[in-house]
């Protein structure tokens, strides 16, 4: 009888504990994001803002999308489709003065572009001084071609002696291969530590130290309606993401584990050895002295708005904040 007794309290238990939960969850906003790519190391905030409750804390419930195409992170919060896209400064900006996209950005994941000219150390191409009578290769995209341009002429160098072929996404192998002297549009998180690990000697620079000025790698966007419908969870899933970012810069092992428990196995596989050095990389720009983590500056928006205008990439102009979301 006793053994009876004790079997019903701890169902009842359980139950009542199960029905608790689920009612938590049903409580919770669900808030859909989509990844500029597969998770890796830059994605680790959001991860550990997830594992540690900071999001439910905040009465929100965060479901991680990956993208089928580059274009998604952008286009589908444009379209309410997602709640939240991790995009780039200079596709949100010619895509709001160009083709008149309903979106703003309200956080800047990474301070400064991470985007690298990768080529193979016997190339000796150290600066874009070495650029000239060279082949680079790009992913295509009118950006890239634009970033050698102006960098050649930052260096009072002719741009039409280098020849540009657009190699789709293989930019190691197409530089591997020796098809083309250098590349563009490489990420010094992801594809330097890769070719490190390959035992491969390359000389690699970032493009923002030549005459492109500083952007925000990856910044948060939404539609401008659910902005102004939803202010207060957007702040809630800022202040999450914030706790997360926190948490992995005071715990960066933890945070790696965690990343790679979490990782797309079948499409995008992770290195931890790449990964680690990722995330060293990455931490220092994610939040520098002059900037928190997520902060935005009109300053460098204008600089990135001059900057697309003087290269004819947007037909006109806008003040900085037709771009930032001001909470």
């Amino acid at each position: 009888m006793k053994k009876l007794l004790t079997l019903f309290i701890l169902t009842t238990l359980f139950l009542s504990c199960n029905s608790k939960n689920s009612e938590k969850t049903k409580d919770l906003k669900e808030v859909s994001i989509i990844l500029d790519w597969y998770p890796n190391a830059v994605h680790s905030f959001l991860y550990t803002a997830i594992e540690k409750g900071y999001f439910e804390e905040e009465g929100i419930k965060l479901n991680i999308i990956y993208p089928s195409s580059p274009s998604d992170s952008l286009t589908l919060p444009a379209a309410k489709k997602a709640d939240i896209g991790i995009s780039y400064l200079n596709s949100v900006v010619i895509a709001k003065i160009n083709e008149d996209v309903p979106i703003k950005s309200f956080g800047a994941v990474l301070q400064r572009s991470v985007n690298t000219v990768i080529s193979l150390k016997e190339k000796n191409i150290t600066s874009p001084k070495d650029f000239e009578n060279k082949i680079a290769g790009t992913s295509g995209g009118i950006l890239s071609e634009t970033y050698l341009n102006s960098m050649m002429k930052f260096e009072n160098l002719d741009p039409k002696s280098l020849k540009i072929i657009d190699v789709g996404f293989e930019l190691l192998t197409a530089m591997i291969t020796n098809r083309v002297d250098f590349t563009i549009g490489n990420m010094v998180n992801h594809e330097v530590p890769v070719i490190k690990e390959k035992g491969i000697d390359i000389n690699y620079f970032l493009i923002d130290n030549f005459g492109i000025p500083q952007a925000y790698e990856l910044i948060l966007v939404a539609n401008e309606e659910l902005l102004n419908q939803n202010k207060d969870s957007y702040e809630k899933v800022l202040k999450a993401m914030r706790k997360g970012f926190y948490d992995v810069q005071n715990n960066p092992e933890e945070a790696l584990k965690l990343l790679l428990s979490k990782q797309a196995v079948e499409q995008f596989p992770l290195s931890e050895t790449v990964e680690k050095e990722s995330l060293e990389i990455l931490l220092p720009i994610m939040e520098t002295e002059n900037a928190k983590f997520l902060d935005q500056n009109e300053n460098i928006w204008e600089n990135n708005i001059n900057w697309l205008y003087e290269n004819g990439i947007i037909q006109r102009k806008l003040p900085a904040k037709n771009f930032i979301y001001q909470f």
